[in-house]
């Protein structure tokens, strides 16, 4: 049993719910606007995520952690979504900028260039096909690892490896004299 599912044990369900929208509310909101780029959908689907949670949580199994178990269930809530609106797009807008920020400093100069580095890298993400632009978003941008992805897409561990692999061969491709950043 590690700490996650003891902290867990310890909490009651309605504890247990706000505790998760705390700690991972803003993951939830990130994904499912990463796929339906609309912010206020998003805050909708996050919603029901956390119904979902909720409703389910009694068929939690330990089997994989907290975080994996609530990103998969937002993961299918989105995938859900976009099935019903048959657009097939991710949006990486949010994560990216704040991550963008993080390394661009005060200058205007540099700030202009991140600036447009970012929607070029933002364009060429949304170009990449859905199953190599969400393995790219929840490795590099919500920090999961092989395991916890193949987890979440419901995937085999080995297609995950693969699907990284090949979206970051993709990506590297489009930028054949590489990120043009000589910061």
């Amino acid at each position: 049993m590690n700490e996650e599912t003891v902290y867990e044990s310890t909490l009651s369900k309605d504890d247990l719910l706000e505790e998760a929208m705390s700690q991972y509310g803003k993951e939830v909101l990130y994904v499912a606007y990463s796929y339906v780029k609309d912010y206020r959908l998003a805050e909708d689907i996050a919603q029901e995520v956390f119904i979902r949670f909720y409703q389910r949580y009694d068929s939690f199994r330990n089997e994989s952690s907290l975080k994996t178990w609530i990103i998969r269930i937002a993961i299918n809530q989105s995938k859900d979504h976009l099935k019903k609106w048959e657009t097939r797009k991710l949006l990486f807008t949010n994560k990216l900028n704040e991550i963008i920020q993080e390394f661009r400093g005060n200058d205007p100069q540099n700030q202009a260039l991140y600036k447009e580095i970012s929607r070029e890298l933002h364009r060429k993400l949304l170009s990449l096909p859905v199953k190599y632009r969400e393995v790219l978003f929840l490795f590099y941008y919500e920090g999961l690892k092989i395991s916890e992805i193949a987890d979440c897409l419901e995937i085999n561990i080995n297609t995950a490896k693969t699907r990284l692999k090949t979206g970051k061969e993709k990506l590297q491709k489009l930028y054949p004299k590489g990120v043009p950043y000589n910061g």
